[in-house]
């Protein structure tokens, strides 16, 4: 029969024995002594940032998710997370609305040859029957050999796909997703081929990208959507490029920019003259795509509260953050420049495929929105009429064939109501929701 690794920490391509020796002794240390119960203040986010501290911190955090905010920090202060603060303000009334369905990484992996129509099966309620259906697709398409995604010291592992394996991830039974994000930190491992022909094939399916250019004047601006009368706009950027740098006269191809460096300030200008571009066109909703964050790490830092503030003080109505291969909580933000407006920031919703089988890898998140537009107090507005997470899971079974993967409602599989996986599995996933979505900790 076959199977997947727990974690990548048990796949790692280490260089020397003497490294692998360090990194197994740095993470017995940290369980021993518990110096990384908290997260590391100085850790990388960026591959090309990463010093030897930062590959000990990374793999110690594979096996051993950081379930505790920064030192010293309280999620209960930082933010509000009842869903129930996101509704229509009294007297508002609704001439149109849609609904949205968003979810976290896809990436091509073992476990989807014969997922076809199966992957989204459980779960195409919450994506495909909703108005515009969202996720991060980490995964170039390419008409290059393919490559297998190799995790360790040498180089930033590889993501890429074919146009047959981007048939397994791009919907549901003839349903596409409508929007996939594609400015995140694999989105260059192919090339300026794999970035071309990803647009390209996204456009056939009338899948609309965020967070890749066409041509150098469209760098700095949003992408469109309308639907219901509500016209959508759309804003997308990475931290990085996992070291890559696109060639001279093709730095348009990715909205990429300095998010959470070691060693800069944050520069938020390139995300700011998208959400000031969709004003300009009279967008009635700004949602922002954000890959960023620390991996396997279950709440945000300070500094991304701080940033995702920002943003929606200049214009986004709700952000969509990926990267974390973890669920982090969604705050819902009665903003200053609009009183009666809550935003939703959902910090990172998790990953929706990939290769691990742990239960903190397994499990993401679905936000829905339903927005609501009409008039409030004589003017026209759009705002979040009702938001709600539901925890997912991805489920991996083994045949004769080899494996099967299926996106699952967590509340389906709790107390014993399918036998798939064992009660132990299922109950290990649920106590990463609880921490994050019912602040119950670990």
């Amino acid at each position: 029969m076959h199977s997947l690794p727990s974690t990548p920490a048990e796949v790692l391509d280490i260089s020397t024995r003497g490294l692998r020796f360090r990194i197994n002794m740095a993470v017995k240390a940290a369980e021993l002594f518990g110096y990384w119960r908290h997260p590391y203040r100085d850790a990388a986010t960026s591959f090309e940032e990463m010093t030897l501290s930062d590959i000990y911190y990374w793999v110690y955090k594979c096996t051993n998710p950081i379930t505790r905010p920064e030192q010293g920090e309280r999620i209960a202060d930082q933010m509000v997370t009842d869903s129930r603060v996101a509704a229509l303000p009294h007297g508002f009334e609704t001439q149109s609305s849609l609904t949205i369905g968003a979810g976290g990484d896809l990436l091509q992996a073992d476990g989807l040859a014969q997922s076809k129509d199966l992957l989204f099966e459980s779960i195409a309620d919450l994506l495909f029957d909703q108005t515009v259906s969202y996720a991060n697709f980490e995964s170039p398409i390419t008409t290059q050999p393919l490559q297998k995604e190799v995790i360790g010291d040498r180089a930033a592992p590889i993501q890429c796909c074919s146009r047959e394996q981007f048939d397994v991830l791009k919907g549901h039974r003839g349903k596409c997703f409508t929007v996939l994000n594609t400015a995140n930190n694999h989105m260059f491992d192919m090339g300026v081929e794999g970035v071309e022909t990803t647009t390209r094939v996204l456009a056939e399916h009338d899948i609309l990208d965020t967070g890749t250019n066409g041509r150098p004047d469209e760098h700095g601006q949003g992408k469109f959507l309308t639907s219901n009368d509500i016209k959508l706009g759309l804003v997308s950027a990475t931290f990085g490029l996992n070291g890559h740098v696109m060639p001279p006269g093709d730095e348009h191809r990715i909205n990429v920019t300095t998010l959470l460096s070691k060693f800069s300030k944050p520069d938020l200008r390139l995300i700011k003259r998208q959400i000031d571009h969709c004003k300009d066109q009279g967008c009635d909703f700004i949602i922002a795509s954000l890959h960023w964050g620390f991996e396997f790490e279950f709440f945000p830092r300070r500094q991304q509260v701080e940033i995702a503030h920002t943003l929606v003080e200049w214009g986004a109505d709700a952000i969509i953050g990926h990267h974390a291969h973890v669920i982090q909580p969604v705050e819902y933000y009665r903003t200053r420049r609009d009183p009666s407006r809550i935003a939703v920031i959902a910090y990172s919703v998790g990953t929706l495929v990939w290769g691990y089988t742990a239960p903190h890898l397994v499990l993401g998140m679905i936000l829905n929105l339903t927005l609501a537009k009409g008039l409030f107090q004589g003017k026209a507005r759009t705002y979040i009429e009702q938001a709600r997470v539901t925890p997912v899971f991805r489920s991996s079974t083994s045949n004769e064939h080899g494996i099967v993967t299926r996106l699952e409602k967590l509340a389906d599989h709790v107390a014993g109501r399918r036998k798939l996986h064992s009660p132990d599995y299922i109950a290990g996933i649920k106590r990463y929701a609880d921490l994050v979505l019912e602040h119950i900790p670990i």
